[in-house]
């Protein structure tokens, strides 16, 4: 998968994911780590639809829900207007909303600012919003982007069980996250990205395991002397290219 930057005549391509090939099952939870730019959030958008890839193909039984952070809501509406507005769009009728609205308010935990704008919440309290909309929908796939993250302990402990439920009944489940804990709280299996690559698809605490022994720093020292090293041994063959070759 390509990504490309640059608005020149000569844009940079970068390789954003690498060969990355799995399948996902029904009521699998899997968890995806991995470093900071590492490609997860790329892969998971790619899943969703939201992003166009140049190489390779996604399959999917139905469209995927992507629950993310940084995903807006309408900053000027109150909350519980959201609520009915984001019931909505992921296809329920009014009166599903309605039926829960109550739900998703005590879930949320937004009790008594639910009539306010979400101009006023917290990126706490919207993200909080955010799960408990989306959760309150049983989605065939459904794509969480470090939302578990945000919250306190009790809040956290709610959204665990809500996945594990969403897992049972036949769903699959992505979670990113730097949350090693949750992870093994909720996920049946884990991807590890890094670089825009699959390093290790399998058990979580084998995975994770693995991880946690790897050092993202050093990696990109070891990459950076390699590089200098190519480009050493590069100047070198020109050179005495250049010494051999026969004079004018």
């Amino acid at each position: 998968m390509l990504a490309t930057f640059g608005r020149g005549r000569r844009p940079r391509h970068v390789h954003a994911l690498k060969g990355v090939s799995f399948t996902a099952y029904a009521g699998e939870a899997i968890g995806v780590i991995g470093s900071n730019g590492s490609g997860k959030s790329t892969l998971m958008r790619a899943i969703a639809g939201l992003l166009p890839i140049s190489e390779g193909v996604v399959s999917a039984r139905s469209t995927p829900m992507l629950l993310g952070v940084g995903a807006v809501l309408n900053r000027g509406l109150s909350g519980r207007r959201n609520i009915m507005l984001g019931g909505l769009a992921l296809g329920l009728t009014r009166d599903g909303v309605l039926a829960r609205e109550k739900e998703i308010i005590e879930f949320a935990g937004i009790k008594d600012a639910i009539d306010r704008p979400m101009a006023t919440y917290s990126s706490g309290m919207k993200a909080r919003l955010q799960f408990a909309i989306s959760a309150a929908v049983q989605p065939e796939i459904l794509i969480i982007d470090e939302a578990l993250s945000v919250g306190d302990k009790s809040f956290r402990k709610k959204s665990e069980q809500r996945v594990r439920q969403l897992r049972e009944a036949a769903g699959t489940v992505f979670i990113v996250s730097h949350g090693m804990k949750s992870i093994r709280n909720t996920c049946t299996r884990v991807l590890w990205i890094e670089d825009g690559v699959l390093m290790a698809d399998g058990d979580p605490d084998d995975v994770i395991a693995r991880y946690n022994g790897h050092d993202p720093a050093e990696r990109r020292s070891r990459r950076r002397a390699a590089r200098r090293r190519r480009r050493r041994k590069a100047r070198r063959r020109a050179r005495q290219e250049r010494e051999s070759a026969p004079s004018g």
